[in-house]
């Protein structure tokens, strides 16, 4: 097209990219490291939240209420609102022993969030499980919660993990959101070397970076799915 050398030379100047990868990578470290601890601290939440979501014990009927509210709320909230609210709420409240650092409350914002989409992917796998497993598990002399540890869970995290894994894969994206609170990651790192020189081929550089990690897991997901697949029409 008429404008190919002009889009070349401000979206994809390989010179340029190369200098500013290293810039980009030190931020992406960020994004990964953020993901891993996101990921453990989600896994916690989502579970508790999910098992109080399919308990029926009556004494549990405040916590399972206060767990409904939860997964709607930070279902319906866009993320990017939530890491607007709380990186710049929690620090304007001034209430002694909070954080304020921009880290650690944009990544807390990412789990609130995360952890109602995961809670609602675990109900459901739990949910999935036939009643009479729980039934014969009960038969044998387990108890309830012996019964949900050795026989209801395992069956039901292993039917929504490629599920997980596709959340896993957003987490590391939506990392990316909290540059918003000025968080140096890789697509801040790419915004500060980009306002320069009004270059954007380091947007470009870090999308690449991104890729380079989901595409894989985006594979590794895909395998996981045709297994199990695979392993129910054997059982049928």
């Amino acid at each position: 097209s008429p404008g190919w050398e002009r889009v070349q030379q401000t979206f994809f100047n390989v010179h340029y990219g190369i200098e500013v990868l290293p810039a980009i990578a030190k931020g992406l470290l960020l994004n990964i490291t953020l993901t891993i601890i996101g990921t453990i601290a989600i896994s916690i939440i989502g579970l508790t939240l999910a098992l109080l979501r399919t308990s029926t014990a009556a004494a549990l009927a405040p916590f399972r209420l206060l767990a409904t509210v939860y997964v709607d709320v930070f279902r319906g909230v866009p993320t990017l609102l939530v890491i607007l609210l709380v990186g710049f709420g929690v620090p304007a409240l001034r209430l002694r022993g909070l954080t304020t650092s921009v880290i650690v409350l944009g990544t807390t914002a990412v789990i609130l969030c995360y952890s109602a989409y995961v809670a609602e992917v675990l109900r459901s796998g739990i949910l999935s499980v036939h009643p009479s497993q729980y039934a014969a598990a009960r038969s044998l002399g387990l108890t309830s919660a012996q019964t949900l540890r050795y026989v209801v869970l395992p069956q039901g995290v292993r039917r929504v993990i490629p599920a997980l894994m596709n959340d896993f894969v957003s987490l590391l994206k939506d990392t990316g959101l909290i540059s918003v609170l000025g968080v140096v990651d890789a697509i801040r790192a790419a915004q500060i070397e980009s306002s320069k020189t009004f270059n954007y081929t380091p947007f470009v550089v870090a999308a690449i970076l991104f890729l380079i990690l989901t595409i894989p897991l985006t594979r590794v997901t895909d395998r996981v799915l045709a297994r199990a697949i695979d392993r129910q029409n054997a059982q049928a």
